[in-house]
């Protein structure tokens, strides 16, 4: 009963990593496509947002399982409930890169501007935030999960940056209403990608400590 109890722990964290897996995939995808214009790309993102959303109850019915059947405690019940709380954030990064990638596909055809430089580059720093707080679960590394709190602030300062970007080259742009909030809106899903990362790092410390801010 323990081997069984123990190997559907390890599933968990299996589960958990493929679907971290995914949604790295899917942010990297849409951020290139929207920079390039792929469209074809950008509806590909869009269709595997299904798959996500499949991974997300798949991880729900397993922990429920384990609630349910096994009744964990102590370090192992907080393993399970983090895990049901991470899946929540991950699923909403994954919506994110399809809201990115929803952008791409209404800017076909039209006149795609100077791209601000730091888009990028808070895209980079927002996959590393979630790899890395995924990894701090796995692994139960609990100053890894910090780290990833307190890069938060990294991204955010980005953000700002980007928007001041933004506005320099609108002032090129006779009519820049559309695209400005294009790139507004692009930049605001990474930053909430950002945020999504920092919560599941906070279970991750849960987790850990039994502790939540």
């Amino acid at each position: 009963m323990r081997d069984f109890y123990n190997k559907q722990l390890k599933q968990l964290d299996t589960e958990i990593v493929h679907m971290g897996y995914f949604i790295k995939k899917a942010i990297s995808e849409a951020i290139a496509a929207f920079s390039d214009l792929d469209v074809d790309t950008a509806k590909k993102i869009i269709e595997a947002d299904a798959e996500i959303d499949h991974q997300e109850k798949l991880i729900e019915n397993l922990c429920m399982k384990l609630l349910l059947k096994q009744q964990p405690v102590a370090g192992d019940l907080r393993q399970v409930s983090a895990a049901l709380k991470m899946v929540t954030d991950m699923e909403r990064i994954g919506d994110h890169a399809a809201d990115i990638s929803e952008i791409t596909v209404t800017m076909a055809g039209v006149k795609h501007q100077k791209e601000p430089a730091h888009i990028r580059l808070m895209a980079a720093e927002t996959i590393q935030m979630l790899t890395d707080s995924i990894t701090a679960y796995t692994e139960k590394d609990l100053p890894l999960a910090k780290d990833v709190i307190e890069h938060d602030d990294v991204v955010d300062s980005l953000f700002n940056k980007v928007k001041e970007e933004i506005i320099e080259i609108v002032k090129g742009v006779d009519k820049p209403g559309d695209l400005l909030v294009d790139y507004i809106m692009v930049a605001k899903y990474l930053e909430r990608i950002g945020d999504h990362a920092c919560n599941i790092a906070e279970w991750v410390v849960f987790m850990v400590t039994g502790e939540h801010k």
